[in-house]
């Protein structure tokens, strides 16, 4: 890593950092063949350690300078009286295997070893040694090269004046950034009321390094609200790199639109901002494998990338590298755009994506920010989001109909552990009664699923395009349940799925259906480290009620701050009526003919354009059924099941302004949060019922895990999940301070939300 001191005098960088910048070469090589695991590395290199004569030293600190760079480093083995430096590298199944840019790689570094001992000890030559050893045949696999310290020095000198010139560039701008940031101004002149608060406890966080959970109502510009601070406390040094995360494309595009602002304002910080996308939604050839043989963007990937490294930067200066600049980058110097934006996260100032890139089990960021020891300030949008994005990223399933075909497409070394799998999951299910059931961890199931993993590893070792797709997505299945396996606790639970209709008997050799779940209820254990791995964080939303709830969830420290922002609306903004009509399951059938009259009755009386959402679509369809028998004149249009996001705009376009009629959504759903219509473009809303989660034999399993953890289980499972959904779907009609509209909170229920304070301060029923 390049550790920033503000002077091109003095730079230190590692050699694995040295020659992973300046030395690859050759195609981007991505085909899978398992590697060791860093337990199975440490104990290769244990074994060739302690085959080694007395006097062959190991893990030898090394360092040397060329002109205004220190490069530091641990050899792995080192013989002074055989004048022989060894660099050892674990692996799996034949050594040819090993894609050549990695090779390359490895050689690079171990000869930067042979340079530095020989300078150190006055050696005129080096015996430079790259062993793999291979942990399936226990076997060694050692070239051996004599090279002169002259040309030892040459290829040293040669990677450091490349790195060089690159860190002194990236020192200047460093220095420059900061002194722009120390001098940034607030874009918009004076800040909104509630906005300039936001600031200041973002900038109070980030200089004590705190979390900071911050309730911020829509209206006040949440997004120049957390930025702008976050750069300020940049500019005193107290960021290497900032991340704005978010669950949404919305988001991101706001926080995209937020920085342009501040870039273009006095300062005119050279901010090099870049947008990292999914993979699938950038691959130019989705067909192919990441390869050079199968992608002809893969194909002298690392050759082409310096340059396309160096317009990219020049390009940051300027502009946001958003991925349609990134692509076009990448087109222009005819490699992969989705990893050339992994490179480009080295080297930028703030990284706007998705919360998988740092909350993941397999977030490069976050590796990447651990790897190099970033100082990285987050700022995660929309934190309401993450308690189910959380929950979703540390669950794992395995479905026994993908299990049941595996064997006859499996090679024939895999065929034994296939059937043994079965035999263990039949043995398991039998015992098992159709429907939900919370179960158990049954660790010979999980000691047979690992054989299995290591089986296929081992084949995958030596013949890594032999694997049928199928049987691959279960193999990735299986690894990713049983990690989760191994951190298994009172967070989460193990449950079965099994139809309710099974014939009496099964046919011979065919599976018991069923899904197996490891399935997280409290992503805090695992959210924790990756907010303790920030310098600071603020996670902030709209609807952060009650705030424990979320503290509680995400995993925030006990010393987090809290922050609710006042909303700049008045009570005379919103007319909010609770209107007594119980929506319970076994009422709702009576319930859809008086709400049908209330929208009906409303709409006549001031038309326009107005937003109904419904727990589910089968409610949906009933009211607005009632609706359009009622009054067949009124201009209805309705989410559907898995809209196109064509269908979802033309949805939207139906809210023009000064238009009316009436939009059927369900509560939580494309339309609920993130969609903004201010003005006539929405003048009020109706929300039915709650928004509860469906009382089944998942949820009630989530229920009784949260209650024995720590109480409050109806809450934490039904009620504030659904009391998030309300309030947001409410929030689409007053947008801007001088909106006007009314809000109908259909239920007798919300009587005791008002009661309890946990609906915003600022309504006021009508």
């Amino acid at each position: 890593m390049l550790y920033p001191t503000h002077s091109v005098e003095q730079m230190q960088v590692s050699v694995t950092a040295l020659c992973d910048f300046a030395a690859r070469s050759g195609d981007l090589d991505l085909r899978f063949t398992p590697g060791p695991s860093a337990v199975e590395g440490m104990e290769g290199h244990r074994i060739i350690a302690a085959r080694r004569a007395p006097g062959f030293a190991s893990e030898v600190a090394v360092q040397g300078e060329a002109g205004s760079l220190n490069v530091r480093g641990r050899a792995d083995g080192f013989s002074l009286a055989l004048q022989l430096v060894e660099e050892v590298k674990t692996h799996k199944g034949p050594v040819d295997r090993i894609p050549l840019n990695q090779q390359a790689l490895h050689w690079a570094q171990a000869m930067v070893y042979g340079h530095l001992l020989c300078r150190e000890h006055g050696l005129a030559h080096m015996d430079v040694r790259l062993l793999y050893y291979d942990l399936l045949g226990h076997k060694e696999h050692a070239d051996t090269r004599r090279l002169q310290a002259a040309e030892l020095e040459q290829f040293f000198d040669g990677l450091c004046a490349r790195f060089r010139q690159w860190g002194e560039q990236e020192q200047v701008h460093r220095k420059t950034l900061l002194d722009a940031l120390q001098q940034l101004e607030f874009p918009l002149g004076k800040m909104r009321p509630g906005q300039r608060l936001l600031a200041q406890q973002v900038f109070i966080g980030a200089r004590r390094g705190r979390v900071l959970l911050a309730q911020a109502p829509t209206g006040i510009g949440k997004s120049l609200g957390t930025l702008f601070p976050m750069l300020k406390a940049m500019g005193e040094d107290r960021i290497d790199k900032l991340l704005f995360l978010s669950a949404k494309t919305t988001g991101r595009a706001a926080a995209l639109e937020a920085l342009q602002r501040l870039r273009q304002g006095n300062a005119r910080p050279p901010l090099r901002v870049v947008e990292i996308t999914a993979r699938d939604k950038v691959c130019v050839h989705p067909g192919a494998a990441c390869h050079g043989e199968s992608c002809p963007l893969a194909r002298g990937f690392y050759d082409r990338l310096p340059q396309a490294r160096l317009d990219a930067m020049r390009l940051a200066e300027t502009q946001l590298l958003d991925q349609a600049q990134i692509a076009a980058v990448a087109a222009e110097h005819t490699i992969c755009p989705y990893y050339l934006s992994q490179e480009l996260v080295r080297w930028a100032d703030v990284v706007v994506g998705d919360y998988n890139y740092w909350f993941d089990t397999s977030a490069f960021v976050y590796a990447m920010a651990v790897a190099e020891g970033w100082r990285a300030g987050l700022l995660v949008d929309e934190a309401h989001n993450l308690v189910e994005r959380g929950r979703g990223m540390y669950s794992a399933s395995l479905n026994g109909f993908a299990l049941q075909g595996l064997s006859r497409i499996a090679p024939r070394p895999l065929k034994r552990p296939l059937t043994r799998l079965r035999a263990q999951w039949n043995r398991m299910m039998e015992q098992l009664q159709p429907g939900y059931q919370d179960v158990e961890l049954d660790e010979e199931w999980l000691a047979v699923l690992q054989e299995f993993i290591g089986r296929t590893s081992d084949f995958l070792a030596e013949h890594p395009a032999e694997l049928p797709a199928e049987l691959q997505r279960f193999y990735f299945d299986a690894i990713q349940f049983t990690r989760l396996a191994e951190e298994f606790g009172d967070h989460s639970l193990c449950d079965v799925l099994r139809p309710t209709q099974l014939p009496d008997v099964l046919p011979r050799g065919r599976l018991h259906d069923g899904v197996l779940t490891l399935r997280n209820v409290v992503p805090a254990p695992f959210l924790r480290p990756r907010l303790q791995a920030a310098a600071s964080a603020v996670l902030f939303s709209a609807t952060l009620q009650p705030p424990r709830f979320y503290a509680d969830m995400l995993g925030l420290p006990e010393d987090h701050a809290w922050l609710d922002v006042l909303a700049p609306f008045s009570a005379g903004q919103l007319q909010v009526h609770v209107v007594p009509i119980s929506t319970r399951w076994n009422d709702r059938e009576r319930s859809v003919e008086p709400i049908a009259e209330l929208i009906v009755r409303q709409y006549r009386a001031h038309p326009g354009n107005y937003l109904a959402f419904f727990s589910s679509f089968a409610y949906l369809e009933k009211v607005i059924d009632r609706v359009k028998a009622m009054d067949s004149e009124i201009p209805l249009w309705e989410q559907t099941r898995s809209m196109r996001e064509d269908e979802r705009s033309k949805f939207l376009a139906g809210f023009q302004e000064g238009g009316s009629g009436i939009g059927f959504a369900v509560q939580g759903g494309a339309f609920g949060e993130g969609v903004d219509l201010p003005g006539s473009r929405l003048i009020g809303a109706f929300v039915a019922t709650l928004g509860l989660p469906p009382v089944d034999p998942v949820h009630e399993a989530m229920r009784k895990r949260i209650e024995a953890l720590m109480g409050q289980g109806f809450d934490y499972v039904y009620l504030f999940p659904g009391l998030r959904k309300v309030v947001q779907a409410a929030g689409r009609v007053v947008r801007t301070e001088s909106d006007r509209g009314v809000v109908y909170l259909i239920d007798d229920r919300f009587e005791r939300l008002f009661q309890r304070g946990l609906l915003p301060r600022w309504w006021r029923r009508g």
